[in-house]
Parts: structure tokens; C-alpha cells; sequence
């Protein structure tokens, strides 16, 4: 089988990866610690630490899946959506590669790689059957997407506003919480009453999600706090990000439950950096218990944007002849 380089630099972090078939042989992540102190991710500072990480990233890929450049058939690369300067370095460096060893490039659709991290051949996760609803939430995204087998995907439902993880970090840096904030509101939401504070929990219909009101309710409920009170955060962190967990878990599930009752489809993944957080996790799992669901659940390695799940989906895109060219640019926006 053909062993694939796998390249993601869609934001903040620069991953590189090997794959062979479905088999992640490694998976090497350089996180950008600098943004912290702005509060979110500098578009800029992000560019410019990709282009410092990409070649030691890339360097210890290979090494730990014990092969050199020579051993590689092909390169699959992220090329969207994300930040443009992000993307720019990692295609440019996929696209000089595979010019310089005359080997296929595969572009890879950042939002379809999370999906396809179910994909992966892992003793410590089990691959879903299809067809399945996936749940992607990210720091961007929040989209219920139908599939039914490994490259036909679409997306039944997303935000019309902010995405889950968007509603995450905008609540915590009101709580003066580092970034990124959904880990931290999720630690200390473990210490904290879910049924503590009741925010708004919006519904637009259908299988869309909005959580701009949720946001604002929670923005309004701190304002009208700190009047009387002030020292309300530091006294009810760990409630103030229970309920607002609580809630946002509770739209999330709502919807991906109505859409798996209409479409009668009874195994359900979910997919994207916020599926770490724990309280989606049990809400899934104690949801499909209820409803005799199949819940699929990806190791915490490939939730994250990683290189692993790029090469799976440059591997399904590869087995199929679809490869890209030297003109391939990358796109902020995709759909």
C-alpha cells in the first residue's frame, strides 16, 4: 500500500502525519502556544509559526513511522477551509514535495477529514457502519452530516451564526479564562451545578443550529450580575460554566436527535475538537443508551485538527483517482 504524507496547517496548529491504507504509522502535532496572550488566534503569529514548525514537524513524522521522504507514494494536504496564511504554508510546502518527487497530491476538505477519522484502523475505536450521523463541532463548525460510506457525505444541518466552540472561548474570556477556553469551561464545569443558571437555548428550526442567543443570554446574566455582585464570577465560576456546558450540550443533542428520529438512522458519531469535551461525550453516550442508538466516539488524538485524519481522507480520494495539480490554491471557505 501506498504511504501517505499528511499535512494539516488549517489554524493554529502544524501537523504532519504518515498513513498506510487506514493505519495512522504516525501523527506529530506542534501546538502555538503564543496565542494565548492575545486571547484567540493571531492570523499572522499563526503563519509565520507554521512556517517554523512544518519542516521538524514533517522530520519527526517520518521518523517515527520509520521511513524517509523516498518511501513516501504520496501527499495529502488540508488545502480548506481555515485561515489563508495557515493554509498558504502548508500547501506550498505538500505542493514542492510532491513536485520535487513526482508523486500524487490529494487535497483533503478540512471539515470531511474530521468525519473521516472514524475511518481510521485503531484497536482503541470502533469504525461506525454506515449510514451514520456525525456530529462535528469545532471551534468553527458545528454541522450534522449523513454518511453513507466513505466519500459520499452531506451536511443535513450547521450553524447560521456562532459554532459551538466559538460559544465556548467567546463565555470563557468573559470569565478571564485562558485561551482556549472550551478545555478550561469543560475542567471546571465538573466542580459546578449544571442547573445553576438556565440560558437561552435557541432553535431555528430544522436540524441548523444558532448559539449567538445562548451566547448573549449568558453575557446579559453576567452584566447584571456584577452590579450587585461584584465578585459573582469568582464565587460561581464552576456554575456559570456547568450551566453554560449544559446548555450548549443541550442544543447540540436536540438537534442530532430530531434529525436521527426523521431520518430513522440509529448509528451516530461525533467529530471535531469540541467533541472532547466530556459533557458532550456522557450526554452522547447516556442519549444513545435512551434511544438504542450505536454512539461511535474518536480517540482524543483525532479529535483535535491532526495530520492522521488528512491522510485517511487522502487515502479514500487516492484509492479513487482523485488527485489534485500543481495550480491547487488553498480556499478560507468551502460549501
Amino acid at each position: 500500500m501506498v504511504k501517505i504524507l499528511a499535512i494539516e496547517s488549517s489554524c493554529d496548529d502544524t501537523s504532519a502525519g504518515v498513513i498506510e491504507g487506514r493505519r495512522v504509522l504516525s501523527n506529530v502535532t506542534a501546538n502555538q502556544l503564543v496565542h494565548e496572550l492575545y486571547g484567540g488566534v493571531v492570523p499572522e503569529l499563526a503563519s509565520r509559526a507554521h512556517e517554523k514548525n512544518i519542516v521538524p514537524v514533517v522530520d519527526r513524522a517520518l521518523a517515527e513511522a520509520g521511513c524517509s521522504v523516498a518511501d513516501i507514494g504520496a501527499v495529502a494536504f488540508t488545502r480548506g477551509p481555515g485561515l489563508m496564511g495557515s493554509l498558504h504554508v502548508g500547501v506550498s510546502f505538500a505542493k514542492g514535495l510532491a513536485l520535487a518527487r513526482q508523486i500524487p497530491l490529494v487535497d483533503v476538505n478540512h471539515l470531511e477529514a474530521h468525519v473521516s477519522a472514524h475511518f481510521i484502523d485503531d484497536e482503541q475505536q470502533r469504525r461506525p457502519q454506515f449510514p451514520f450521523l456525525c456530529l462535528l463541532v469545532s471551534g468553527g463548525n458545528s454541522q450534522i452530516i449523513k454518511v453513507e460510506a466513505e466519500d459520499k457525505m452531506s451536511v443535513i444541518g450547521q450553524t447560521i451564526d456562532d459554532a459551538a466552540g466559538e460559544a465556548f472561548d467567546k463565555c470563557a474570556k468573559v470569565l478571564g479564562l485562558p485561551y482556549p477556553g472550551g478545555p478550561w469551561v469543560d475542567r471546571l464545569a465538573k466542580e459546578g451545578n449544571p442547573q445553576a443558571f438556565k440560558f437561552a437555548r435557541p432553535d431555528v428550526g430544522g436540524y441548523d443550529y444558532s448559539f449567538s442567543g445562548l451566547k448573549t443570554s449568558f453575557l446579559y446574566l453576567i452584566r447584571d450580575s456584577l452590579g450587585p455582585e461584584p465578585d459573582f464570577i469568582e464565587r460561581r465560576k464552576a456554575d456559570l460554566c456547568a450551566s453554560l456546558q449544559s446548555a450548549v450540550v443541550d442544543v447540540l443533542l436536540r438537534k442530532l436527535e430530531r434529525a436521527a428520529n426523521d431520518l430513522g438512522i440509529r448509528h451516530i458519531g461525533i467529530a471535531g475538537g469540541v467533541s472532547a469535551n466530556s459533557g458532550l461525550r456522557n450526554g452522547l453516550e447516556k442519549l444513545g443508551q435512551r434511544r438504542g442508538w450505536e454512539v461511535y466516539i474518536p480517540r482524543f488524538c483525532y479529535t483535535t485538527d491532526n495530520a492522521a485524519m488528512v491522510g485517511i481522507a487522502g487515502a479514500i480520494k487516492l484509492e479513487r483517482g482523485l488527485t489534485t495539480t500543481q495550480h491547487a490554491a488553498p480556499v478560507a471557505r468551502v460549501g
